[in-house]
């Protein structure tokens, strides 16, 4: 639970929202089930899938090194 008040913990929070957003967007009946909603709480999801998709390259290198740093780093 204090992980999540640290600079680390919010960057993985932020990278595995982005991540499972954008994997959810990618199933069809999940996408209209959940991700068409572009306001309030569901909105967050939908901006986080739309992030995770186009800046897919970018979120799977910073993944990594979040990893690496988790594992190796701490």
């Amino acid at each position: 639970l204090l992980a999540v008040y640290s600079l680390d913990g919010l960057l993985v929070f932020g990278l595995l929202l982005v991540c499972t957003c954008a994997y959810l967007r990618k199933v069809p009946r999940l996408r209209t089930w959940l991700l068409s909603e572009r306001r309030g709480v569901w909105g967050v999801c939908h901006k986080a899938a739309v992030i995770g998709t186009r800046l897919h390259v970018a979120v799977s290198v910073s993944c990594l090194l979040m990893a690496f740093y988790v594992l190796v780093g701490k």
